[in-house]
């Protein structure tokens, strides 16, 4: 199973904090992303889920008008196995992708504790992803960083 844990696109500052809009510049992140997990999502099975806050709802929506929202994915979380409650991961199934569209500090420290199996803090741009595969290999489970990208290196030019 996939996990692909997106960090919302740039937002607008003000409160409330859930209601913050994307900027315009927000937009064009979401939009880089979408147009590169498209076709490599293409033929999949994929869940997204993003939170409850504006901004997260309208980078998910960037890549399609059909997710979930759940509030223990919102900015207030108190850590990652949260998250980890939301997707039901890793228990899915070999070819089923779950994307989250949430939130900093949350996303990275997840990425973190996957990768490393440490409680860390990873920094993670605006509108990027963290694309991590469970796998088994040789009867042991491995976790797998397929891609962590960021809509700043899709821009043409």
């Amino acid at each position: 199973m996939d996990l692909i844990l997106w960090r919302h696109a740039e937002a607008e500052d003000g409160s409330p904090d859930l209601k913050r809009a994307l900027t315009r510049h927000g937009h064009v992140q979401a939009r880089l992303m979408a147009q590169w997990l498209a076709p490599r999502l293409a033929q999949q099975s994929v869940r997204i889920v993003a939170s409850e806050a504006l901004r997260a709802q309208q980078t998910a929506t960037a890549l399609s008008t059909d997710f979930l929202v759940d509030p223990r994915l919102n900015p207030d979380v108190r850590g990652p196995a949260d998250y980890l409650d939301v997707t039901g991961w890793p228990e899915g199934k070999e070819g089923d992708i779950t994307i989250l569209v949430a939130h900093q500090p949350t996303i990275g420290r997840l990425a973190g504790l996957l990768l490393t199996g440490l409680d860390q803090d990873l920094s993670t741009k605006k509108g990027a992803i963290w694309w991590i595969q469970r796998r088994l290999r040789g009867g042991a489970v491995q976790y797998c960083l397929r891609a962590s990208i960021s809509p700043d290196l899709l821009q043409n030019g």
